[in-house]
């Protein structure tokens, strides 16, 4: 099979791109396998996860998300803000459009310096403890507080300290991402391991809301919340009453190459 695809990314949390207007089968067509081996880094195209943009009635179109793993993931932050950018690139819909994605609908805008998307209502954080909490914010998201300096968080082995949690007993069988975050004086930095990924990714855009509602708890009204990943800074803005709600991810999306490869 002839695939052409466009590679984007979105603060360095990479995706490969497919225009699943022109071909209305192609997800049918794709393995597990097929997906995996393309986002292999040495041996495929090499990328986080695999998007497919597709026509549905009711919206501007369906994103359907596959983790570099193969599987059928929930709901990429980045990997929205790349779809929004790649279907506007393709001239399918304008500045504001609406689209489907695995945890509901979502709004999204091509900004003067970058694009945005709504994410979905938070209503539940948990608390495991006073330094780490998990939540959903359309993907799952363990999220812990460390007390060191950027160095600290820069140094920590993230790899070997997230997956103790991604696969303990709670989390063993449905994966949950897992990040790291340092308050600084005016923004967050984080890092992020992903499951299906399972290593650590640029950044994450589920992972940076996540990061944003724990750093605001406690408090009440809007609230924008600038972080720090690996591969760019991104931006949350957000809500806080007895849920977090209109709450909207901002950042970069950025077109890389295109091409074509047989498989």
């Amino acid at each position: 099979m002839h695939l052409e695809f466009t590679k984007y990314h979105g603060a360095g949390n990479d995706f490969i791109m497919i225009d699943g207007f022109k071909n209305k089968e192609i997800n049918q067509h794709l393995s597990k396998s097929d997906i995996n081996s393309l986002c292999k880094r040495h041996f495929g195209i090499g990328a986080d996860g695999l998007i497919i943009i597709k026509e549905l009635e009711g919206y501007d179109l369906e994103m359907i998300y596959y983790n570099a793993d193969g599987a059928i993931s929930s709901m990429c932050g980045n990997g929205g803000r790349c779809t929004v950018h790649f279907a506007y690139s393709l001239g399918y819909v304008g500045k504001e459009m609406s689209f489907l994605a695995a945890d509901g609908p979502h709004q999204g805008q091509i900004e003067a310096e970058g694009v945005s998307i709504s994410m979905s209502p938070v209503g539940k954080v948990e608390a495991i403890d006073d330094q780490n909490v998990y939540m959903n914010t359309g993907s799952p998201h363990y999220v812990s507080r460390l007390d060191v300096d950027l160095n600290g968080l820069s140094s920590l082995n993230l790899v070997s300290k997230a997956r103790s949690i991604r696969y303990n007993d709670r989390f063993a069988e449905e994966g949950t991402n897992v990040n790291y975050i340092v308050e600084g004086e005016n923004k967050l930095h984080i890092r992020t391991y992903e499951r299906g990924v399972e290593d650590e990714t640029l950044a994450c855009g589920t992972g940076v809301v996540a990061a944003a509602i724990m750093s605001r708890q406690g408090l009440v009204g809007p609230q924008s919340v600038s972080v720090q990943a690996k591969g760019g800074l991104l931006r949350v803005d957000f809500d806080v009453d007895e849920a977090y709600t209109n709450i909207r991810l901002f950042g970069p999306a950025q077109s890389v190459f295109t091409g074509h490869i047989e498989i």
